[in-house]
């Protein structure tokens, strides 16, 4: 029987810059292998992140206006909560939400988890696949 270590699945933090470097009501992009990630800081300070891309178009919401926990996309106007990725009613979708936590002034994120789900997935498939489930 063939056995896979699934050690590379557990969060790890990834450092990705200054809160200094995001304007207050601002955004900066992330670009990741699991693709672009938007960092918001609100004007209270409060630091979200997002996948950069608006639930209705697709649509770049680090290009938006943050106002309050909440980005409206430039592309159409439609609203998302920094706090969840969920669109505002009466829109209908979401965005995906990235753990963030700040110590010393300095962003992670918590992606290496993305990542690592895509290599658990395919390893478990090809297991699978192989007979070895």
């Amino acid at each position: 029987m063939i056995q896979k270590s699934v050690t590379h699945c557990v969060p790890e933090w990834v450092e990705v810059g200054s809160v200094e470097n995001i304007p207050l009501r601002g955004a900066r992009v992330v670009s990741t292998p699991i693709g672009d990630i938007a960092v918001f800081r609100t004007g209270e300070g409060e630091i979200f992140a997002l996948r950069d891309r608006c639930p209705h178009r697709g649509g770049p919401l680090s290009q938006g206006i943050v106002h309050g926990r909440r980005v409206t996309c430039a592309l159409h106007g439609w609203k998302i909560e920094l706090f969840d990725g969920v669109a505002v009613p009466p829109d209908q979708g979401c965005t995906k939400r990235f753990d963030v936590r700040v110590e010393d002034g300095v962003i992670s994120l918590c992606l290496r988890a993305e990542i690592a789900k895509k290599v658990c997935r395919s390893a478990e498939e090809e297991n699978h696949v192989s007979g070895h489930a």
